[in-house]
């Protein structure tokens, strides 16, 4: 098991990441997830013994790393860009991860990985004539290669396009849990964290502000900056009562909700448009998403000016009066 305890790491007197501490269990995923510039990217270096700790300590079980080499921790690393030799064809790529292990037959655990990643056949491919994705894959499979204990992986699929990233989201799923691996992920994006980790721990301004399932963290964020980051564009008084969350926008069914006085976020996707519904309103924008429309509607009581989403056929135009209705599928307890 990784332990981080107490972490601290400075650069040039600016505190990057300040006292965390966070755990990650033998076969667990955790994705490690906030915006740019959060401190994220540094704690995984510092797990990996790429970053120097001011304070705090990083153990594998009870073995404190602070002396421990990079190279000696058994951590296997992918970065955004994968770092492959443009040189070597996708089996030397592969195998490279195998250099300090002396296999029997090496070849066979390399057709064995490019089998899990979905590239079997690829081994006297070069790595240059690869897509972005599939040259991901091949990262992957080096860094599975030697069976590390722990896989760190940073933001490994940012600098692919959406409809990739999100199908290679799925996919690097599956093969975490086939091959058992523990691993670290950082991201900034919500769907990549929520698709790969058994938990999700929030980071912002160099601290853990949330660690828990995601589903919990999506239902439950821990404060108000947490919902925002969440998608939670507005936020209102609420009152549950008999599993069911009333709000000046209206009454909807929360039976996962704690009863009593909360705070209720609304993400784009809490209000919907509707042939009737509570609330009626002018319709002022739209805007066209892959899947969904996204609307503005001023509403009739209170002025209010809301978000709201449609499907993409028969969507109203702009000026026309609206119905919409709550769906709970878009709502979050905050704190």
């Amino acid at each position: 098991m990784l332990a981080v305890t107490a972490l601290t790491v400075r650069y040039r007197g600016m505190t990057a990441v300040s006292e965390v501490d966070l755990q990650v269990a033998d076969g667990e995923v955790l994705a490690l997830l906030g915006p740019s510039g959060c401190g994220k990217s540094t704690l995984l270096r510092a797990v990996a013994g790429l970053e120097p700790a001011a304070a705090g300590t990083v153990r594998w079980d009870d073995t404190d790393l602070a002396d421990v080499p990079v190279h000696r921790r058994g951590f296997g690393l992918v970065f955004q860009d994968g770092q492959l030799f443009p040189h070597r064809d996708v089996a030397g790529n592969v195998a490279f991860g195998l250099r300090m292990r002396r296999l029997p037959d090496r070849a066979a655990r390399v057709t064995e990985l490019l089998a899990m990643v979905g590239l079997a056949g690829y081994e006297r491919r070069k790595v240059t004539e690869l897509s972005g994705g599939e040259q991901q894959r091949v990262a992957l499979a080096r860094a599975l290669a030697p069976r590390p204990r722990l896989l760190l992986l940073d933001e490994p699929l940012s600098a692919l396009d959406r409809a990739l990233r999100e199908q290679l989201a799925m996919d690097l799923a599956g093969v975490l849990r086939v091959a058992g691996a523990t691993a670290l992920v950082v991201t900034h994006d919500h769907d990549e964290a929520f698709t790969l980790a058994d938990r999700v721990a929030v980071m912002r301004a160099g601290r853990i502000v949330q660690v828990g399932p995601p589903e919990q963290v999506w239902r439950r964020p821990a404060d108000a900056d947490t919902a925002h980051f969440l998608g939670c564009g507005l936020t209102l008084p609420a009152t549950v009562r008999d599993g069911v969350a009333t709000c000046e926008l209206g009454a909807v069914p929360l039976p996962w909700a704690p009863s009593g006085d909360i705070t209720l976020g609304l993400r784009p996707n809490a209000l919907r448009l509707a042939d009737a519904g509570t609330l009626t309103g002018k319709l002022m924008q739209s805007v066209h998403r892959r899947d969904h429309v996204r609307l503005q509607v001023r509403l009739d009581e209170g002025d209010r000016l809301v978000d709201a989403v449609a499907g993409i056929a028969n969507t109203p135009e702009p000026g026309t009066r609206v119905h919409l209705t709550l769906d709970q599928d878009g709502l979050a307890v905050v704190g």
